[in-house]
């Protein structure tokens, strides 16, 4: 009965779900553990910003070049202030305001951008406190250098003397005559009174639309492996069935042959159509 699993066309159909399967089940694995590095990733960040859990601070040379593993961890460096920048169009908890740029001339010779706090309103130098003086050692969260579009970064140009759009080396080479690392640090304390600038969670680390996606491409991935294993079975199922009605010599197109020679047989043996007819009678009348 189960002879047809043989055929040419029951290869192919068995080839296609042994390869399926696997392939879905390693798709919707791969989806799975995506989501889970973006909420293992959110959770991190969470424990970063929160102070009563952030991990020891770290020198700066050792956290260098900043990446996803380094972004947002607790480094340390010291130096002397230098320029002050001011960063316009910056919100904190829904208020205009800017951030207080200073770069740190570290002891290695390259200068640090050093985000000291926020003030609200229009940026105006005569309210920014002076930087600290002499030899300082400073502690904040290292950041990624900022691009246009991430972070409420502004895409304009032509920013007045004493003031950028963004924090990036590519930005602040064109202001200060000296190299600058291609990072920066927020202080987990306002200086001079200021607010401290919250860390910003890198790109992709969030719980957002793309962790949900992830999410459900992996029920997606899992169901088309449902999907294959109930559509074999029916398969299955009804070749099974029209063999044993094969076997059983219930094959549609017989019976219908079958049903027509039996017509067939009854008409021949059927008497002449002129015989049954009713003979006509003679008029009363002799007409």
């Amino acid at each position: 009965m189960y002879r047809f699993l043989l055929t040419p066309r029951w290869w192919g159909i068995n080839v296609f779900v042994v390869l399926a399967i696997p392939f879905c089940v390693f798709m919707g694995s791969w989806q799975l553990g995506r989501f889970e590095d973006r909420v293992e990733d959110h959770e991190t960040v969470t424990t970063q910003q929160d102070p009563s859990r952030r991990e020891a601070a770290r020198p700066l040379a050792e956290m260098l070049p900043v990446d996803k593993a380094t972004v947002g961890k607790q480094t340390t460096v010291s130096g002397r202030y230098a320029d002050q920048l001011l960063v316009p169009e910056r919100k904190l908890d829904d208020r205009e305001g800017f951030y207080v740029l200073t770069l740190l001339r570290t002891d290695a010779g390259e200068a640090l951008p050093v985000v000291r706090g926020w003030l609200p309103g229009d940026p105006d130098t005569a309210e920014v406190p002076a930087p600290p003086t002499g030899h300082v050692t400073v502690t904040g969260a290292l950041q990624a250098a900022e691009s246009v579009g991430s972070n409420g970064v502004s895409g304009r140009s032509g920013w007045p003397d004493g003031q950028t759009g963004a924090i990036s080396a590519a930005t602040l080479l064109n202001l200060v005559p000296y190299d600058v690392y291609d990072a920066w640090v927020t202080l987990n304390e306002g200086d001079s009174g200021m607010r401290a600038v919250p860390v910003s969670a890198p790109q992709g680390t969030g719980l957002d639309l793309k962790a949900f996606q992830n999410l459900g491409y992996t029920a997606e991935w899992f169901a088309f492996v449902g999907f294959v294993i109930f559509m074999w079975f029916r398969l299955l199922r009804r070749e099974v069935e029209l063999a044993r009605d094969a076997e059983l010599g219930l094959d549609a197109d017989d019976g219908t042959e079958s049903g027509d020679a039996a017509d067939e047989s009854r008409s021949s043996t059927r008497p002449d159509a002129a015989e049954d007819e009713p003979k006509p009678q003679a008029s009363p009348s002799g007409v």
